[in-house]
């Protein structure tokens, strides 16, 4: 696999309690994959993990492709996010992707999509999130 900006980064406690794992990037192409554990105990009533969680997830798949494109350099703080369920996700492997659109001077834009481990597209969305330089993020 390629390196990127990942490989120095200390994952937050939010990214392990996902059960967070990096497994592909193109940080040229501001796009990347990412591995989730869609855990029971993230799970609503009706069995399936909750919109919540999944939103977490896809927060944390969009950020990330932001931090690889820019080499490290930008951190980025959500401003928006715009999620869309389309499938029930049952527990078990989940993965997200995301591409940035743009990546602006103060704000990116970037899209997610999380699918269950078959390819099924559970999810999709979309955020805009403001730059701030790593070095004044991450104190």
């Amino acid at each position: 696999m390629i390196a990127t900006a990942l490989d120095n980064f200390t994952a937050p406690p939010c990214a392990k309690l996902l059960g967070w794992h990096l497994l592909d990037a193109r940080p040229k192409d501001g796009w990347i994959r990412i591995g989730f554990d869609g855990r029971k105990d993230f799970c609503n009533p009706a069995g399936f993990v909750q919109g919540g969680i999944l939103s977490a997830m896809l927060d944390d798949t969009m950020g990330p492709a932001v931090l690889v494109m820019s080499e490290g350099r930008l951190y980025t703080a959500t401003i928006t996010i715009t999620v869309n369920f389309l499938t029930p996700a049952k527990p078990g492997k989940l993965i997200g992707e995301a591409t940035v659109t743009q990546l602006g001077k103060t704000v990116a834009f970037v899209e997610g999509r999380l699918m269950a481990e078959d390819g099924t597209l559970l999810a999709t969305a979309s955020t805009s999130a403001r730059l701030v330089e790593m070095a004044k993020a991450i104190r």
